[in-house]
Order: structure tokens, then C-alpha cells, then sequence
């Protein structure tokens, strides 16, 4: 992939970044142009679950203009196995949704909604797909999000890991808590599971610091701590937070306030002692 030209946004930068370490299959993922004036285009191939529950291969090519992502991405839709106006119906939903994401980095964000939701939106009437239907909650969405514990050995870059971080989650749709107390630096993400897999191959894939000659770096000492289905009685969060603790009572209320009262001890104790 070719590297930032002036004039593209750096978040545009960062999720182009980001977009080749998820999408890293043969042929996933290719950038086709890049520059300052025009922006770039870039092309993912997919798959989503059609009317008849069988997967439908998806081309997505986003034109990403300069002033991206305060403005909206060009998007484009093809299929072997869709009608051009399904094409055409597709893109005009994609485009819809966008809207809803500004003035963030959107693309992965768009990626999921449409493999999430396409079998409902060609069965909506005029599409050419059948009468319309309501979106049923997954089993997984009804058993609960899925969570996972991360401890980050160190930051020298923070403000950088900080902001991409959360560039990360606000893209995968993933809330939580990014915790620091003294030098103890845990992560608690929530969200799908296959969501949260990615951003842990984001993790340990993308240079998210800087090594101690100031170089950008891998993060090859993060540790996954816990995961699992969210517990009963965990209060879901909202958002995803940074939180600056100062005492170890601080980090304890964490835990307990979201109803994990049970990992501190397990989990977090022997990383203060």
C-alpha cells in the first residue's frame, strides 16, 4: 500500500491503516489511488447473508474524498448474484447510514452494517426480493455482548495508542473502558464477538507506539486477561471511556459499578501488588 500523501486527513490515514489489518485475506482488501487532491479509493470484498441464507459475495468500493471523514465517502455496490437495483438499492442504504457516522472514520462501520443486515434489506419491499420482514436478534445478541480483558504492558506514545484506541472501538461498534492507574493499564471491551476478535488482530497486527528510540512499534506485550459472555448483572456500557484513576479503590469501584466485581480480584490484584 502506498503511504499518506498530504492532504488526506490523518484519521482517513489511520483507517486505511487499520482497514488492511482487518480485511487481510487474499484479496479482501486493495487500495485502489491515493492523493493529496482526489483522496483515496479503496475496494473490500465480502460476504453477507442473503434472502435465501445463502452468503452473497459483495465488491464495496469507497472513494474517500480529501476532506473525508467530515465529509461522506462515494460508495459503489456490485454482486454476481444481485440485480442492478438491488445494487443500486444497497448503495443508497449504505449511503443513508453514513450519514448517521459523521464526522468519524466510517468505512469498516459500513462494511458490518451491510453484512449484518443485507438479507433484511432485499427482502424490504421494492427490492425485488420479496415482502419485507422485521430484523430478528441474533441468538448471540440475545444470550449478551461478548467481553474481554486486556492488560497493556505500556503507552510511551499515549496520546497516539489513546486516540487510536478509540478510533479502534468507535469503528468495530465496540464500547468499554480504557483504565489506567498508576503504571497498571487495562482494557475492557463489550460488544460482538467477532467484533471484538478483530480489534484484538488489530492489536497485536498495527503500530500502535513507539519504541524507546521513537520508531512506531507493535504492542507485543498485551495480554488477554479474561473473556467471555457478559455475566447476569452486568450494567452494559454505553460508550467507550477513558478513565484516569488514582487509587486502587478508584479501579476497584470500576469493576464493581459495571457489575465484574468478581474479575478484580481474579484478574486485576495481582497486577498491582
Amino acid at each position: 500500500m502506498a503511504g499518506p500523501e498530504e492532504g488526506l486527513a490523518a484519521p482517513a490515514q489511520e483507517e486505511l491503516e487499520a482497514l488492511a489489518a482487518i480485511f487481510c485475506g487474499p484479496g479482501e482488501w486493495e487500495v485502489l489511488s491515493r492523493s493529496g487532491t482526489q483522496g483515496a479509493m479503496c475496494r473490500v470484498l465480502t460476504k453477507a447473508e442473503g434472502p435465501s441464507g445463502a452468503d452473497t459475495p459483495l465488491e464495496l468500493v469507497f472513494h474517500l474524498p480529501a476532506g473525508y471523514p467530515a465529509c461522506l465517502p462515494g460508495v459503489s455496490v456490485s454482486s454476481e448474484r444481485l440485480t442492478r437495483a438491488q445494487c443500486a438499492a444497497v448503495r443508497d442504504k449504505l449511503l443513508e447510514q453514513a450519514q448517521g457516522f459523521l464526522p468519524e472514520p466510517m468505512v469498516h462501520q459500513l462494511v458490518v452494517w451491510v453484512q449484518q443486515n443485507l438479507r433484511h434489506l432485499l427482502a424490504a419491499p421494492g427490492s425485488g426480493a420479496g415482502p419485507g420482514t422485521c430484523p430478528a436478534a441474533s441468538a448471540t445478541e440475545a444470550e449478551g455482548p461478548w467481553m474481554t480483558l486486556l492488560h497493556l504492558d505500556h503507552m510511551r506514545a499515549k496520546t497516539r495508542y489513546v486516540r487510536t484506541v478509540r478510533q479502534w472501538a468507535s469503528a468495530l461498534g465496540l464500547t468499554g473502558r480504557l483504565m489506567f492507574m498508576g503504571r497498571v493499564i487495562l482494557l475492557l471491551l463489550q460488544g460482538h464477538r467477532d467484533r471484538v476478535k478483530e480489534y484484538l488482530v488489530l492489536q497485536k497486527t498495527s503500530k500502535v507506539d513507539v519504541d524507546s528510540s521513537g520508531k512506531k512499534c507493535r504492542e507485543r506485550m498485551a495480554s488477554v486477561l479474561w473473556e467471555a459472555r457478559a455475566p447476569p448483572g452486568h450494567a452494559r456500557f454505553l460508550a467507550f471511556e477513558v478513565k484516569e484513576l488514582s487509587s486502587l479503590d478508584e479501579l476497584r469501584k470500576e469493576f464493581e459499578t459495571a457489575g465484574l466485581e468478581a474479575l478484580f480480584p481474579e484478574c486485576v490484584l495481582g497486577l498491582v501488588k
